[in-house]
């Protein structure tokens, strides 16, 4: 698979087909907006979604992780989608994914869904922060534009860009590089996204799950 390289806040990223980027000098993966247990919540609702969603995004985070031998995953915010994650069958599977990481530092930045949903569970040994949260010259985040002293990563809007001809569109999940700060798309396989166009200095980078492309 083919990734974009950019250089932001004198810093190479990694710009991953699988929606996630990496921090080549950290050795960390940087990924947004996973929100785990979702499906579940839309369930106990009474709503009929697909099961295996929570393992369809760990199998995910697993390869990444050993691809790039990340040492280090940042999560910038609703790790969790509400308090329906702390079922049981989605707690196990995250334990059972924490147990073949055991030494793989875990950081989250707690987002809007996280306040809501309480925080995971202390066995998954993940620190917990709030925005903004300074490592180098970048301000982690959840919510993008947060006033903070260094270049933003942010989620929270599960940015999609709309590719369209006569006759076609094509919604492709996207990150927005801009000049004070990189939108992330969202990385869960059940979270939906939002139309953005690029402001002025922006660059949209698109991933259809295998490259990742400049448009624009």
């Amino acid at each position: 698979m083919t990734h974009a390289t950019i250089q932001v806040a004198g810093e190479t990223l990694l710009l991953l087909p699988e929606k996630a980027v990496y921090w080549p000098a950290q050795r960390m993966l940087i990924v947004a907006d996973i929100h785990f247990g979702k499906a579940a919540a839309f369930r106990s609702l009474g709503v009929p979604v697909p099961r295996g969603t929570t393992s369809e995004n760990l199998a995910g985070l697993d390869a990444l992780v050993a691809q790039h031998d990340a040492r280090h995953v940042a999560f910038l915010g609703d790790f969790l989608h509400a308090r329906a994650a702390h079922a049981s069958s989605t707690q196990l599977a995250m334990l059972a994914w924490r147990g073949r990481h055991p030494d793989l530092a875990l950081t989250l930045v707690r987002g809007n869904h996280d306040l809501h949903a309480g925080d995971p569970s202390e066995a998954l040994g993940i620190e917990l922060v709030d925005e903004p949260h300074a490592i180098g010259p970048f301000a982690f985040c959840h919510h993008p534009g947060v006033d903070a002293a260094g270049y933003g990563l942010a989620g929270h809007v599960h940015p999609v860009y709309v590719l369209a001809t006569r006759f076609d569109a094509l919604r492709l999940p996207c990150f927005v590089v801009g000049t004070q700060g990189l939108l992330l798309p969202s990385f869960g396989s059940f979270t939906g996204g939002h139309a953005v166009k690029p402001g002025p200095g922006d660059r949209i980078y698109v991933t259809s799950g295998d490259m990742v492309h400049g448009v624009g």
